[in-house]
């Protein structure tokens, strides 16, 4: 789908939220609406027009990156430019990105209209732009499977280098090594390698702690290609487990393929959420699954939608999450089996190929 597609779905749920522009903030959605990728830059779109506000640093990157887009350079103080972008298109209700602005950002911004006299109206706005990139389009799909097979390889290649001995940052370490050496970006958020009791942490960070030999290591990792990214999850074991390894990765692993058999398009994220958690209950460790079932993945490694208690979003073709169900226990450690999958006429379809 083309960017002038994208902006045309937003501009449909203008009347709906009863505003005539809305002023761009998030990265991912200022990237999404636009192409341009720099790291600073706002985007003020109204129902004729599509501007990219940013300085002197990004003004080439952006006629390059967003060339539908009029560029507005940034000069001197907010109380400056902002009455300048908003007063050139008669508006009156200006939407914003109430999930991201801060306070902060949202005074300054109210400031600055009120000492131009402005009769602009900030309206507050709940994930609009998040609503249309919940559904993925083909080339969305095909950029995260690219990163799906990153992060595919780079964990086949760290299980045949990893040794007792190793500490959990250089394998952290080695794995983004390969990853960016296989084309990866910036990585999309912070790898886990987690052994032994530290596994019992589902977002623990690497340490100088060394593998041993029988204990779980939960290893989560992701990459990212044209912005997109992939997230999977594994726990291996050096040498025998004991009893309780076994058991638990068993019942961890029943619970992920339960989940993928069994969700269905029309499905909320509670009941899929259901379908994994039911496992682990009745294995007895319900207590010790603290965490939602999967989370949608895209521009951002954690978006909507959700897969969890309490979320009645409705699963649909085009959607794409994980399913990563855990169980943990403190003193001993943790197991958690992750992939990234996509909704396809109306069932998952397994995105990610790393053995488990």
């Amino acid at each position: 789908m083309s960017l002038k597609s994208r902006l045309q779905k937003l501009r449909q749920k203008f009347v709906e939220n009863d505003i005539d522009a809305i002023f761009i903030s998030q990265p991912e959605n200022r990237y999404y609406l636009s192409g341009f990728d720099g790291s600073s830059g706002y985007l003020l779109i109204t129902w004729q027009d599509t501007t990219l506000a940013t300085d002197f640093r990004y003004t080439e990157q952006a006629k390059k990156q967003a060339p539908d887009y009029d560029i507005f350079q940034i000069r001197g103080d907010i109380a400056e430019w902002f009455p300048q972008l908003t007063g050139r298109s008669g508006l009156s209700k200006l939407g914003f990105e109430a999930g991201h602005m801060t306070f902060a950002l949202h005074q300054k911004l109210t400031d600055a209209l009120n000492r131009a006299k402005s009769k602009i109206k900030l309206i507050p706005l709940d994930r609009l732009v998040e609503s249309l990139r919940v559904i993925k389009e083909p080339e969305e799909i095909e950029s995260i499977t690219k990163a799906v097979a990153i992060s595919d390889a780079a964990l086949e290649h760290i299980k045949s280098r990893i040794q007792t001995g190793m500490s959990e940052k250089e394998i952290a370490w080695e794995i983004e090594r390969f990853m960016r050496e296989q084309g990866s970006q910036a990585i999309p958020f912070d790898i886990i390698v987690a052994s032994g009791s530290n596994s019992a942490l589902p977002h623990a960070r690497p340490s100088q702690r060394q593998i041993r030999t029988g204990e779980p290591v939960i290893i989560d990792i992701g990459a990212r290609v044209d912005g997109y990214s992939s997230d999977l999850s594994r726990t291996i074991c050096l040498g025998t487990g004991d009893d309780t390894f076994s058991r638990v990765y068993d019942t961890v692993l029943q619970a992920q393929l339960a989940a993928i058999a069994a969700t269905r398009q029309g499905m909320t994220g509670e009941e899929a959420d259901g379908l994994a958690r039911k496992v682990i209950e009745q294995a007895g460790y319900g207590e010790a699954f603290g965490h939602s079932l999967g989370h949608g993945v895209g521009l951002a490694p954690h978006e909507s939608p959700r897969l969890g208690s309490g979320s009645s979003e409705h699963l649909t073709d085009s959607m794409v999450f994980t399913i990563e169900p855990g169980i943990y226990l403190s003193d001993w450690g943790g197991v958690r089996i992750e992939d990234t999958v996509v909704m396809e006429s109306g069932k998952t379809r397994v995105i990610s190929k790393a053995t488990k």
